[in-house]
């Protein structure tokens, strides 16, 4: 699965290129999930056993925050069980639900959930030790459920079978290339996670998303207007700042901060609200475009991400944390990361998030789409210093509405006053 689909001609172009999870090494092509490869333990599980172990192993919103994406059925999967011993992690962020047609979820778009029985073994194994896992539908590539459902309803009971399946708590939408560009999927998708969050009381809801150096570009911008329209919060939006125009973690962190901003100026929020539901999943090592991030640029992204406050702190993937052997970087891999390091030692960092980050759960409750908005929920865009108004313009601020009364650059609502630019038209 190479990098090379262009944007529709008439759609505008994703600034800094477009950026998304590739399902790297043996899954070239979208290979089809096929029998468990490498060392993931056997434990024996059934359906109800996966219920009775969920109920006691369901864990606090940071460990769900800070799961680190596996796959068990591919790219030499590690022992999930050994990692937990050996780092101290708690979750892991299954993948990929895709299509397995006619609105059927299946791993990989090929092995049905209806069917499968690695996953419940391995969900069984990771529970029994004290741990949870979350399962993530969608990535790159591959045809998504919410491109032949047909409606949000349809897309959410093809993943309501997964979460009573695998009797989930958290699941994450991993929407990328293909899908985003396509409106009528992402209506769907938005729709789904939606019905799901109101179905099931607690669920955890990540969405994830491609990531620019402005933040993210076009489509992942006309994804968060979808939820918007929806009335649609979930417990965190995330990037993926890796793969063309990235370079070591200041550029990440330079990206979140814009990224944040984004945040602000679609829903109305704060830069602290904003952040609360902002979250990151990077890659390890080489990424597809020959990127190289090492364990210092996680901790220099794991410092900026708990002094900010973010919702969420990942990473792709578990498959890949260990040091490929033979040449240490032999190219792409999807089963070793092409840098120097211990096994593990990138999910040691999402595991200092988890112990890092609250364990209360975040606000996930929308605002109305229609009627009065709900006291103290900010509904205009964000004021902006590198945004110009004129006479007229209207921001929100510190919990406040203004108005502009006439051109100004740059100038703190706050800090006008009396007789300033701004006009304080009340809180919202």
């Amino acid at each position: 699965m190479e990098r090379t689909q262009l944007p529709p001609a008439p759609t505008p172009a994703e600034p800094g290129g477009r950026h998304r999870r590739k399902r790297t090494g043996l899954l070239a092509g979208l290979a089809a999930l096929g029998l468990l490869a490498g060392g993931v333990a056997a434990f024996a599980g059934s359906g109800s056993a996966l219920a009775t172990t969920a109920a006691s192993s369901a864990l606090g919103n940071n460990w769900y925050a800070s799961a680190p994406y596996l796959m068990p059925e591919d790219n030499s999967p590690p022992d999930a069980g050994a990692v937990m011993d050996a780092t101290g992690q708690k979750a892991f962020q299954l993948a990929f639900i895709l299509d397995g047609g006619s609105c059927s979820p299946a791993w990989g778009g090929t092995s049905s959930i209806d069917t499968d029985t690695t996953m419940p073994n391995v969900i069984s194994q990771i529970r029994a030790k004290g741990g949870d896992v979350s399962v993530s539908v969608g990535g790159y590539g591959g045809t998504k459920l919410g491109q032949t459902c047909g409606t949000p309803e349809a897309t959410a009971a093809g993943y309501q079978k997964v979460i009573t399946k695998y009797a989930l708590k958290a699941i994450d939408f991993d929407l990328e290339e293909p899908e985003y560009e396509n409106t009528a999927a992402i209506h769907n998708e938005i729709g789904a996670a939606k019905i799901l969050q109101a179905d099931n009381p607690g669920l955890y809801v990540s969405i994830t998303t491609a990531g620019t150096t402005a933040g993210t570009g076009w489509f992942g911008t006309q994804m968060l207007n979808e939820a918007k329209s929806q009335g649609f919060t979930p417990n965190n939006f995330s990037i993926m700042p890796f793969d063309g125009g990235f370079n070591g973690a200041a550029s990440q962190t330079a990206a979140l901060t814009q990224f944040n901003t984004i945040l602000q100026n679609t829903f109305g929020w704060s830069a602290a609200t904003a952040y609360a539901h902002e979250g990151i999943s990077m890659m390890n090592g080489r990424t597809d475009a020959a990127e190289y991030f090492t364990q210092a640029d996680f901790q220099t992204v794991l410092d900026f991400a708990t002094a900010h406050g973010l919702a969420r702190y990942t990473f792709w993937s578990v498959n890949r944390d260990r040091q490929c052997s033979g040449s240490v970087d032999p190219g792409l891999s999807g089963s070793c990361s092409s840098v120097v390091q211990n096994p593990w030692d990138f999910t040691k960092y999402t595991v200092k998030f988890a112990g890092a980050t609250p364990v209360t759960t975040p606000p996930t409750t929308p605002p109305p789409t229609t009627g009065s908005p709900n006291p103290g929920v900010c509904t205009l865009p964000a004021w902006s210093a590198t945004t110009t108004y004129t006479n007229g313009n209207k921001v929100s601020y510190n919990g406040r509405n203004y108005h502009a009364k006439w051109w100004t650059l740059n100038e703190v609502p706050t800090a006008s006053g009396q007789w300033g630019v701004w006009a304080d038209d009340g809180p919202c």
